[in-house]
Protein backbone atom coordinates (compact mmCIF):
# COMPACT_ATOMS: atom_id res chain seq x y z
CA UNK A 1 0.00 0.00 0.00
CA UNK A 2 1.42 3.46 -0.86
CA UNK A 3 2.20 5.59 1.75
CA UNK A 4 3.11 9.39 2.15
CA UNK A 5 7.07 9.36 3.43
CA UNK A 6 9.80 12.46 3.55
CA UNK A 7 13.49 11.20 3.07
CA UNK A 8 16.19 12.26 4.82
CA UNK A 9 19.33 11.06 3.52
CA UNK A 10 22.82 12.69 2.44
CA UNK A 11 25.58 10.81 1.10
CA UNK A 12 26.17 8.23 -1.27
CA UNK A 13 24.91 5.50 0.98
CA UNK A 14 21.31 6.99 1.05
CA UNK A 15 20.58 7.30 -2.66
CA UNK A 16 19.09 3.80 -3.12
CA UNK A 17 17.37 4.05 -0.61
CA UNK A 18 15.56 7.18 -2.23
CA UNK A 19 15.34 5.43 -5.59
CA UNK A 20 13.42 2.41 -4.31
CA UNK A 21 11.07 4.43 -2.56
CA UNK A 22 10.40 5.96 -5.69
CA UNK A 23 9.99 3.04 -8.02
CA UNK A 24 7.67 1.74 -5.38
CA UNK A 25 5.40 4.13 -6.16
CA UNK A 26 5.60 5.69 -2.60
CA UNK A 27 4.31 9.46 -2.61
CA UNK A 28 7.03 11.00 -1.80
CA UNK A 29 6.46 14.71 -0.28
CA UNK A 30 9.64 15.90 0.15
CA UNK A 31 13.45 14.65 0.98
CA UNK A 32 15.64 16.39 3.34
CA UNK A 33 19.57 16.80 2.87
CA UNK A 34 22.48 18.27 4.21
CA UNK A 35 22.87 22.30 2.76
CA UNK A 36 25.50 22.29 -0.14
CA UNK A 37 28.93 22.34 1.39
CA UNK A 38 32.20 23.53 -0.19
CA UNK A 39 34.82 21.14 -1.59
CA UNK A 40 38.06 20.56 -3.54
CA UNK A 41 40.77 23.56 -3.77
CA UNK A 42 38.53 26.03 -4.89
CA UNK A 43 35.96 25.34 -1.60
CA UNK A 44 33.13 25.15 -4.77
CA UNK A 45 29.64 24.92 -3.16
CA UNK A 46 28.48 21.10 -3.72
CA UNK A 47 25.43 19.33 -3.28
CA UNK A 48 25.01 16.34 -1.84
CA UNK A 49 24.61 12.85 -3.95
CA UNK A 50 20.94 13.03 -2.38
CA UNK A 51 20.39 16.53 -3.25
CA UNK A 52 21.38 15.78 -6.72
CA UNK A 53 19.41 12.73 -7.18
CA UNK A 54 16.40 14.57 -5.68
CA UNK A 55 16.65 17.11 -8.41
CA UNK A 56 16.44 14.19 -10.99
CA UNK A 57 13.04 13.09 -10.08
CA UNK A 58 11.95 16.90 -9.72
CA UNK A 59 11.23 16.45 -5.76
CA UNK A 60 10.59 19.03 -3.10
CA UNK A 61 14.22 19.48 -1.57
CA UNK A 62 14.66 21.04 1.98
CA UNK A 63 18.14 22.26 3.64
CA UNK A 64 18.19 22.80 7.04
CA UNK A 65 21.65 23.60 9.34
CA UNK A 66 19.67 22.46 12.05
CA UNK A 67 16.74 20.06 11.78
CA UNK A 68 15.59 20.86 15.05
CA UNK A 69 14.16 24.59 14.25
CA UNK A 70 11.01 24.95 14.71
CA UNK A 71 10.18 26.04 11.16
CA UNK A 72 11.56 23.20 9.70
CA UNK A 73 9.27 20.99 12.46
CA UNK A 74 6.65 23.06 11.33
CA UNK A 75 6.92 22.31 7.87
CA UNK A 76 7.33 18.33 8.22
CA UNK A 77 4.41 18.23 10.29
CA UNK A 78 2.15 20.12 7.91
CA UNK A 79 2.80 17.20 5.55
CA UNK A 80 1.61 14.61 7.28
CA UNK A 81 3.69 11.77 6.44
CA UNK A 82 3.15 8.23 7.69
CA UNK A 83 6.45 7.22 7.93
CA UNK A 84 9.88 9.34 7.67
CA UNK A 85 12.49 7.08 6.01
CA UNK A 86 16.10 7.87 7.12
CA UNK A 87 19.42 6.73 5.80
CA UNK A 88 22.49 8.17 7.11
CA UNK A 89 20.66 12.24 6.99
CA UNK A 90 23.55 13.26 9.38
CA UNK A 91 21.75 15.09 11.80
CA UNK A 92 19.75 13.93 15.27
CA UNK A 93 16.48 13.54 15.02
CA UNK A 94 14.81 15.57 18.09
CA UNK A 95 11.72 14.61 19.62
CA UNK A 96 9.45 16.72 18.02
CA UNK A 97 10.36 15.14 14.61
CA UNK A 98 10.30 11.27 15.72
CA UNK A 99 6.97 12.47 16.52
CA UNK A 100 5.49 13.53 13.43
CA UNK A 101 4.56 10.44 11.20
CA UNK A 102 2.19 8.58 11.92
CA UNK A 103 4.20 5.00 11.59
CA UNK A 104 7.13 6.30 13.23
CA UNK A 105 10.19 7.15 12.06
CA UNK A 106 12.14 4.26 10.14
CA UNK A 107 15.93 3.75 9.97
CA UNK A 108 18.40 2.30 7.47
CA UNK A 109 21.84 0.90 9.76
CA UNK A 110 24.39 -0.51 8.20
CA UNK A 111 25.17 -3.46 11.01
CA UNK A 112 23.81 -5.68 13.00
CA UNK A 113 22.13 -3.80 15.91
CA UNK A 114 23.01 -3.43 18.59
CA UNK A 115 26.53 -3.67 17.60
CA UNK A 116 28.52 -0.64 15.78
CA UNK A 117 26.16 2.12 16.63
CA UNK A 118 27.24 5.11 15.62
CA UNK A 119 28.85 6.59 13.01
CA UNK A 120 30.95 4.43 10.41
CA UNK A 121 29.88 0.80 11.06
CA UNK A 122 31.28 -0.64 7.94
CA UNK A 123 34.50 1.18 8.59
CA UNK A 124 35.03 -0.71 11.90
CA UNK A 125 33.60 -3.75 11.07
CA UNK A 126 36.80 -4.24 8.31
CA UNK A 127 39.24 -2.63 10.59
CA UNK A 128 38.10 -4.89 13.47
CA UNK A 129 38.16 -8.07 11.26
CA UNK A 130 34.56 -9.33 11.44
CA UNK A 131 33.63 -12.05 9.31
CA UNK A 132 30.36 -10.61 9.16
CA UNK A 133 27.69 -7.58 8.97
CA UNK A 134 24.47 -6.86 7.77
CA UNK A 135 21.61 -4.28 7.83
CA UNK A 136 19.06 -3.00 9.92
CA UNK A 137 15.70 -1.04 10.06
CA UNK A 138 14.88 0.04 12.83
CA UNK A 139 12.55 2.72 14.45
CA UNK A 140 14.09 5.80 15.84
CA UNK A 141 14.08 7.00 19.28
CA UNK A 142 16.48 10.09 21.05
CA UNK A 143 19.22 7.94 21.36
CA UNK A 144 21.89 6.80 19.57
CA UNK A 145 20.95 3.82 16.95
CA UNK A 146 19.21 3.07 20.21
CA UNK A 147 15.71 2.01 18.76
CA UNK A 148 13.82 -1.10 18.60
CA UNK A 149 14.57 -2.94 15.20
CA UNK A 150 11.90 -4.21 12.72
CA UNK A 151 14.68 -6.21 10.10
CA UNK A 152 17.44 -7.77 9.68
CA UNK A 153 19.62 -9.19 7.46
CA UNK A 154 23.39 -10.55 7.60
CA UNK A 155 26.40 -9.75 4.73
CA UNK A 156 29.44 -11.83 5.05
CA UNK A 157 32.47 -9.78 4.73
CA UNK A 158 35.23 -11.79 2.84
CA UNK A 159 39.00 -11.45 3.01
CA UNK A 160 39.84 -9.15 0.54
CA UNK A 161 36.74 -7.13 0.71
CA UNK A 162 37.31 -3.62 0.87
CA UNK A 163 35.05 -0.75 2.92
CA UNK A 164 34.11 0.60 -1.00
CA UNK A 165 32.58 -2.44 -2.39
CA UNK A 166 30.78 -3.47 1.07
CA UNK A 167 29.38 -0.12 0.98
CA UNK A 168 28.12 -0.38 -2.56
CA UNK A 169 26.28 -4.02 -1.52
CA UNK A 170 25.21 -2.56 2.06
CA UNK A 171 23.84 0.38 0.54
CA UNK A 172 21.62 -1.83 -2.09
CA UNK A 173 20.74 -4.01 0.15
CA UNK A 174 19.24 -2.01 2.97
CA UNK A 175 16.99 0.13 0.24
CA UNK A 176 15.27 -3.09 -0.60
CA UNK A 177 15.22 -3.90 3.17
CA UNK A 178 13.58 -0.72 3.76
CA UNK A 179 10.96 -1.04 1.09
CA UNK A 180 9.76 -4.53 2.56
CA UNK A 181 10.17 -3.22 5.98
CA UNK A 182 7.18 -0.60 5.69
CA UNK A 183 5.55 -2.60 3.22
CA UNK A 184 5.42 -5.39 6.34
CA UNK A 185 5.29 -2.76 9.45
CA UNK A 186 2.56 -0.75 7.58
CA UNK A 187 0.61 -4.40 7.20
CA UNK A 188 1.17 -4.79 11.06
CA UNK A 189 3.46 -7.95 10.33
CA UNK A 190 6.60 -6.88 12.18
CA UNK A 191 6.48 -6.90 15.83
CA UNK A 192 9.48 -4.27 17.21
CA UNK A 193 11.78 -5.81 19.13
CA UNK A 194 13.81 -4.20 21.96
CA UNK A 195 18.03 -4.24 21.42
CA UNK A 196 20.11 -5.96 24.06
CA UNK A 197 21.96 -3.50 26.01
CA UNK A 198 24.37 -5.61 26.83
CA UNK A 199 25.51 -6.58 23.32
CA UNK A 200 26.20 -2.79 22.47
CA UNK A 201 29.69 -1.72 20.55
CA UNK A 202 30.04 1.67 19.02
CA UNK A 203 31.19 2.96 15.66
CA UNK A 204 32.55 6.03 16.03
CA UNK A 205 33.56 8.57 13.68
CA UNK A 206 37.01 8.27 12.15
CA UNK A 207 39.88 10.56 13.02
CA UNK A 208 43.39 11.37 11.27
CA UNK A 209 44.95 9.09 14.06
CA UNK A 210 42.96 6.10 12.24
CA UNK A 211 44.91 6.43 8.87
CA UNK A 212 48.24 6.15 10.27
CA UNK A 213 49.86 3.04 10.01
CA UNK A 214 51.66 1.60 13.18
CA UNK A 215 54.00 -1.08 11.44
CA UNK A 216 54.14 -2.79 14.99
CA UNK A 217 50.68 -4.26 14.75
CA UNK A 218 50.10 -7.26 13.26
CA UNK A 219 50.28 -8.15 8.99
CA UNK A 220 46.70 -8.95 9.36
CA UNK A 221 45.69 -5.80 11.57
CA UNK A 222 47.61 -3.60 8.54
CA UNK A 223 45.68 -5.71 6.09
CA UNK A 224 42.29 -4.82 7.55
CA UNK A 225 43.48 -1.14 7.88
CA UNK A 226 43.97 -0.80 4.38
CA UNK A 227 40.81 -2.17 3.02
CA UNK A 228 38.38 -0.88 6.29
CA UNK A 229 40.00 2.78 4.74
CA UNK A 230 39.95 2.27 1.00
CA UNK A 231 39.05 4.45 -0.83
CA UNK A 232 38.19 6.63 1.77
CA UNK A 233 39.87 7.86 3.88
CA UNK A 234 42.63 5.93 3.14
CA UNK A 235 45.30 4.29 5.41
CA UNK A 236 48.99 5.65 5.26
CA UNK A 237 52.12 5.77 5.92
CA UNK A 238 55.10 8.09 5.89
CA UNK A 239 57.74 7.34 3.18
CA UNK A 240 60.42 9.41 2.46
CA UNK A 241 59.52 12.17 4.06
CA UNK A 242 55.85 12.02 2.96
CA UNK A 243 52.43 10.64 3.13
CA UNK A 244 51.74 7.25 1.18
CA UNK A 245 48.51 5.77 0.96
CA UNK A 246 48.22 2.43 0.92
CA UNK A 247 46.03 1.68 -1.21
CA UNK A 248 45.76 -2.42 -1.83
CA UNK A 249 47.74 -5.11 0.49
CA UNK A 250 47.95 -8.75 1.60
CA UNK A 251 49.14 -10.71 4.02
CA UNK A 252 52.15 -12.31 3.38
CA UNK A 253 53.45 -14.55 5.86
CA UNK A 254 51.65 -14.62 9.69
CA UNK A 255 54.96 -14.81 11.03
CA UNK A 256 58.15 -12.56 9.45
CA UNK A 257 61.49 -12.29 10.01
CA UNK A 258 63.50 -10.58 13.02
CA UNK A 259 63.71 -7.02 11.12
CA UNK A 260 62.13 -4.01 12.40
CA UNK A 261 58.69 -3.69 11.84
CA UNK A 262 58.42 -0.85 8.94
CA UNK A 263 61.20 -2.26 7.32
CA UNK A 264 60.87 -3.49 3.10
CA UNK A 265 62.00 -7.26 3.44
CA UNK A 266 61.41 -7.72 -0.43
CA UNK A 267 60.85 -6.20 -3.42
CA UNK A 268 58.82 -9.05 -5.71
CA UNK A 269 59.03 -7.79 -9.73
CA UNK A 270 55.02 -7.41 -11.15
CA UNK A 271 53.45 -7.39 -7.51
CA UNK A 272 55.05 -5.24 -5.05
CA UNK A 273 57.27 -4.69 -1.97
CA UNK A 274 57.10 -6.85 1.61
CA UNK A 275 56.95 -4.86 4.68
CA UNK A 276 58.12 -6.54 8.00
CA UNK A 277 55.39 -6.01 10.63
CA UNK A 278 54.67 -6.39 14.43
CA UNK A 279 53.74 -9.77 13.67
CA UNK A 280 54.39 -11.20 10.13
CA UNK A 281 54.74 -9.51 7.02
CA UNK A 282 52.61 -7.65 4.51
CA UNK A 283 52.68 -7.16 0.39
CA UNK A 284 52.06 -3.81 -0.63
CA UNK A 285 50.08 -3.75 -4.00
CA UNK A 286 49.09 -0.70 -4.69
CA UNK A 287 49.74 2.71 -3.43
CA UNK A 288 49.00 6.67 -3.81
CA UNK A 289 52.23 8.67 -3.58
CA UNK A 290 51.49 12.61 -1.65
CA UNK A 291 49.72 14.69 -5.00
CA UNK A 292 49.66 11.57 -7.01
CA UNK A 293 46.97 9.39 -8.39
CA UNK A 294 47.18 5.49 -7.31
CA UNK A 295 49.33 3.44 -9.01
CA UNK A 296 50.61 0.03 -8.75
CA UNK A 297 53.12 -0.40 -5.89
CA UNK A 298 55.95 -1.99 -8.94
CA UNK A 299 55.29 1.57 -10.22
CA UNK A 300 55.95 3.48 -7.04
CA UNK A 301 59.15 1.63 -6.80
CA UNK A 302 60.51 2.00 -9.97
CA UNK A 303 59.51 6.05 -10.17
CA UNK A 304 60.96 6.50 -6.29
CA UNK A 305 63.53 4.13 -5.79
CA UNK A 306 62.58 2.38 -3.06
CA UNK A 307 64.93 -0.39 -2.12
CA UNK A 308 65.10 -3.52 0.09
CA UNK A 309 65.83 -2.42 3.70
CA UNK A 310 64.27 1.06 3.55
CA UNK A 311 62.36 1.33 6.65
CA UNK A 312 59.10 3.22 6.81
CA UNK A 313 58.68 5.74 9.47
CA UNK A 314 55.31 4.04 11.18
Amino acid sequence: MKKRIIFMGTPEFAVPSLLALKKAGHDLLAVVTQPDRPKGRGKKLQASPVKETAVGLGLDIIQPQKVRDEKIVGMLREMEPDVIAVAAFGQILPESILAVPTLGCINVHASLLPQYRGAAPLHWAILNGEKQTGVTTMLMNSGLDTGDILLKREIAITPEMTYGRLHDIISLIGADQLIETIKLYGEGKIVPEKQKEEDASYAPRLLREHERIIWDKTAEEIHNQVRGLDPWPGAYAVCLDKPLKIRGSQVYQEKGSDEKAGTVLDIIKGKGFIVQTGMGSILITDVQPFGKKNMPATSFVNGYQLEKGYVFDG
